[in-house]
């Protein structure tokens, strides 16, 4: 049964491999339903893969085959929340590695060109955290793409 709020992700024809590669990556990730158009339309033919159903993390995603008319952009990104450097350097590799972009501040795109901010639990408590440490903190933050933990908690410390 679909959830009753459920992030739609469009991709241009790839929602299923997109799909794959994240339940791989992500623990509590899963492919649900693959659902193939009923008839030809504007980007694609009957039988086609149209719309996919999935989990990222725990939460409940589709993904639309919608043709190439939208391309993704930084406005959206799934934010993973790391407990250490180990756990941080497996999902930025990951995606990164399987043809992605890095980026900065943490923030990388998987070959499909959807936004991902892989963020260390310690840098979000650092800036959760206010005054000097968390001026501190964001400044290292700046300088980096792939956020260093060490570094973060050096920062915090001055």
């Amino acid at each position: 049964m679909m959830a009753k709020n459920t992030i739609c992700v469009w991709y241009d024809k790839d929602a299923e491999a997109a799909a794959r590669f994240y339940a791989a990556t992500f623990p509590d990730s899963a492919v649900g339903a693959v659902i193939r158009a009923p008839g030809d339309y504007p980007d694609g033919k009957q039988g086609d893969v149209l719309v996919v159903e999935f989990t990222v993390a725990g939460i409940p995603c589709i993904g639309l085959n919608g043709g190439p008319a939208f391309k993704h952009n930084e406005a959206f990104s799934f934010q993973i929340a790391t407990d250490d450097q180990e756990e941080t350097d497996r999902y930025w590799n990951a995606i990164v590695g399987n043809a992605g972009q890095e980026s900065e501040c943490g923030w990388c795109k998987d070959k499909w060109g959807v936004s991902w901010q892989i963020t260390p639990r310690v840098l979000s408590e650092a800036l959760s955290a206010g005054s000097g440490e968390a001026k501190r903190a964001f400044d290292a933050m700046m300088t980096m793409r792939k956020i260093d933990i060490a570094a973060i908690e050096a920062a915090r410390r001055g």
